[in-house]
């Protein structure tokens, strides 16, 4: 977490917070859906300094808890989504394609830049009805990935044969 929301955490502020939730896909209309929690749209910056408008949505997060786990969650649930967006992101999570799910966090006294990382995760899971999308992603299981992921063997390293 950085410390400025660690900050915000810590004490009482008036400081808004504006969490966020971006799907990219080529297949979508204009290639991206942006959310914001809250009532009004909002125009916010993202890493790249590019400033792109996020739609209002009654959006419900779900964070992964922070531990040693390989397989982080995220869950969330967008209530009211127009046909549109549901048609989108079902289609693309019924083919087998990878969704990524950028969560994003900002505050209101900076809307230029989020108030910390990006967590990036791909949709692994989706459920909907006619009221509520509810999709789950996760990051990567890295504590099970081998190391070193390159193993030596005869296809691409043919010099150990004469060892």
């Amino acid at each position: 977490m950085s410390k400025v929301l660690e900050a915000v955490y810590a004490s009482v502020t008036d400081d808004v917070q504006y969490h966020t939730l971006e799907i990219p896909h080529d297949s979508f209309p204009g290639g991206v859906y942006r959310w914001v929690m809250g009532y009004e749209d909002i125009e916010l910056g993202l890493e790249t300094g590019e400033t792109v408008l996020f739609e209002a949505a009654p959006l419900g997060v779900s964070l992964p808890e922070r531990g040693v786990r390989g397989n982080q969650e995220l869950q969330f649930q967008l209530d009211n989504v127009t046909g549109e967006a549901l048609r989108a992101i079902s289609k693309v999570i019924h083919t087998g394609n990878k969704l990524p799910v950028i969560y994003r966090v900002y505050l209101d006294s900076n809307k230029s830049h989020p108030a910390q990382a990006a967590i990036r995760m791909t949709a692994t899971g989706f459920s909907a009805d006619y009221h509520s999308v509810k999709v789950i992603a996760d990051f990567h299981d890295f504590v099970n990935k081998r190391w070193p992921r390159l193993r030596y063997d005869l296809e691409n390293a043919p010099g150990l044969k004469y060892i």
